[in-house]
């Protein structure tokens, strides 16, 4: 098995693009999440 140093390297932006989206998401889904929470959250 041969690693492509340069094939890696040109698709490493793409990579970090991809993370980042991911972990976007998985923000908006967690402050969705806790703003549910307090929004629904019984009052005593």
């Amino acid at each position: 098995m041969r690693i492509d140093v340069q094939a890696f390297l040109e698709i490493l932006p793409y990579i970090g693009k991809g993370m980042l989206g991911i972990f976007i998401v998985t923000a908006v889904i967690v402050a969705c999440m806790v703003i549910l929470n307090r929004v629904t959250a019984k009052k005593e």
